[in-house]
């Protein structure tokens, strides 16, 4: 028995249009689960779900934005419609936002209430709690199904200058707990992976400078990091695939999975 095939699940990815998200979800595919990819961008969405399909995945693109309710309800008809009941939820959408980051020209008193608000709409409520509540049903109702959450470093210990981006994280954590107690009498998984420092498009500009060297922020995150380096998308893969799996974590619930080289660990 191999505890980390997917054959037979369905497994949807909201935010699979970007680098980490894109990544998950070639790597649920590779695992044998039929992906349904879901974000904003056709363009991207597409060329993801082309590269599934060419290794010999099946796999689906839905435009969706994951903080319309009305718009991952109808997703869900179609991707339900197209590759069978979903078992697997993997919410990868958010990002910060430079209208809430904390800098000398704008400190933490002069951030406006409709940024951190949308920010706040984007990680916690678009990333994790509206497609939770739009998919977990179904999932109680079967009585099987795993959901992940990705939070972040930033949401165990904040980082300077993200401070919305922080606090909605640290949110998603709570709510993967909370969604883990209530929902595991009725077979479902929630938990959560805190990644570390991966080059995506919502960092890059802060971690390398134009000639592609790293910026004094993007050192001292290395120099922050055990493993002095950043993580690549693929070193994502493994740790979903085995929350995935309802045969290799069937007893895993309300746990955050880190992959961050890490960085958590280092103090002084």
């Amino acid at each position: 028995m191999n505890l980390f095939d997917l054959s037979g699940e369905v497994a949807v990815v909201i935010g699979g249009t970007g680098v980490l998200g894109g990544g998950l979800a070639e790597g649920l595919a590779a695992a044998g689960a039929a992906v349904a990819v879901l974000g904003r961008n056709a363009e991207r969405g597409e060329a993801r779900v082309a590269s599934i399909r060419n290794a010999g995945g099946r796999a689906l693109f839905v435009a969706a934005d994951a903080g319309n309710r009305e718009a991952l309800e109808a997703a869900a008809r179609a991707v339900e419609s197209e590759l069978g009941p979903v078992s697997v939820l993997l919410n990868a959408a958010g990002g910060n936002d430079p209208k809430v980051t904390v800098t000398p020209e704008q400190p933490v008193e002069a951030v406006g209430l409709d940024a951190w608000r949308a920010n706040i709409d984007l990680n916690l409520v678009g990333g994790a709690l509206l497609p939770c509540q739009v998919f977990g049903p179904a999932f109680c109702a079967r009585g099987r199904g795993s959901i992940i959450n990705i939070a972040s470093v930033s949401a165990h210990v904040p980082l300077s200058r993200v401070m919305a981006y922080s606090a909605a994280k640290a949110a998603v954590l709570s709510l993967t707990q909370f969604l883990a107690r209530e929902w595991a009498p009725r077979g479902v998984r929630v938990n959560s992976i805190t990644p570390g420092f991966f080059p995506a498009e919502q960092n890059r500009r802060l971690l390398f400078q134009e000639d592609g060297t790293p910026t004094p922020r993007a050192r001292a995150i290395l120099g922050h990091t055990p493993m002095g380096r950043f993580g690549d998308a693929q070193e994502l893969v493994g740790a979903a695939v085995f929350l995935a799996s309802h045969r290799a974590s069937s007893f895993v619930t309300g746990t955050d999975l880190r992959v961050d080289g890490g960085f958590l660990s280092q103090t002084i």
